[in-house]
């Protein structure tokens, strides 16, 4: 079993093996649980993804408005979304807004991306990468051997 939270509504959600998670909906609110999309979060959502996703990884973009490196990776980041999903939650945490969530995060430079398995950073970059660097360098943080997510 896998567990996503609810984009929506920020509930907990199991998906059993065998079944496309891309294909489930919440069982609190009926949203989709994957739209192809960055969620968007504040610190208290990304605390919660970080206790509740299990079976697959969360990468955050910590971003600023005031950012034009920011502002030029957000179109590229959320092309990853499409193709890391179900895999791979994206969460967008905006630093101007959370900065203390995004100071806990260890982050002193933006944009910064840090890829956490079972609520631990396991891989951290900064910089404005295009959407094929996103999804090559989160899939082979999550299996160097293998290159894939």
């Amino acid at each position: 079993m896998r567990q996503f939270v609810c984009p929506a509504c920020s509930a907990a959600n199991r998906t059993p093996d065998g079944k496309d998670p891309l294909a489930a909906k919440c069982g609190r609110c009926g949203a989709p649980l994957f739209t192809g999309r960055p969620v968007d979060v504040d610190a208290r959502g990304l605390s919660v993804h970080r206790a509740s996703t299990r079976g697959a990884a969360v990468l955050v973009d910590v971003w600023a408005p005031w950012c034009g490196p920011c502002r030029a990776m957000a179109p590229n980041f959320a092309a990853a979304a499409g193709l890391l999903e179900p895999d791979v939650r994206l969460l967008k945490l905006n630093s101007e807004a959370e900065p203390q969530a995004a100071a806990a995060l260890g982050v002193s430079g933006i944009p910064a991306l840090l890829l956490l398995r079972d609520d631990q950073v396991i891989a951290r970059t900064a910089g404005l990468l295009r959407s094929p660097q996103i999804v090559a360098w989160t899939r082979q943080a999550l299996d160097p051997a293998q290159g894939r997510a």
